[in-house]
């Protein structure tokens, strides 16, 4: 499987590079925003979500899964702000659940990550720009992500 590479000016896109960041792990201390380079950017641990059905195997079958280290960052980024964070605590593991783009006056908005446990960022754009891509390295896991739906 080759390395995957995304980009979104939209949030038809990013709702796309959302799909495939489901489940992804960083820690607090992988987060940076850069205000001079108006650049917001992270690295992450990526469940390989593609994998899944790539495989063929049955759904009951013993099998490992992967992940891969990735990199994501946001262009044109004015403001960044985390609730339910501990930004101190660099060590910090967090869950990414979704990525989500509301749109203010065109073509600014506000980026949106939600991780599990409640903690959020918010990224005021003066436009979309977000780059996914894989950075190589891969790596068995007998874990697959589970979500209680109850």
């Amino acid at each position: 499987m080759s390395d995957l590479r995304l980009s979104a000016e939209d949030a038809a896109d990013l709702e796309v590079i959302s799909a495939f960041l489901q489940d992804a792990v960083t820690k607090v201390g992988d987060l940076a925003f850069l205000p001079s380079a108006r650049r917001f950017a992270m690295v992450l641990n990526r469940f390989r979500w593609e994998g899944e059905t790539a495989t063929g195997k049955s759904a009951g079958a013993l099998r490992t899964h992967e992940r891969v280290r990735a990199g994501l960052h946001f262009e044109n980024v004015l403001k960044a702000q985390a609730r339910g964070i501990r930004q101190d605590h660099a060590d910090g593991v967090l869950n990414l659940l979704a990525l989500r783009f509301e749109e203010l006056d065109t073509p600014s908005g506000i980026v949106i990550l939600t991780f599990s446990g409640g903690g959020e960022l918010r990224l005021e754009v003066e436009a979309l720009d977000a780059h996914l891509s894989d950075l190589g390295l891969v790596w068995p896991t007998p874990n697959l992500p589970e979500h209680d739906l109850g």
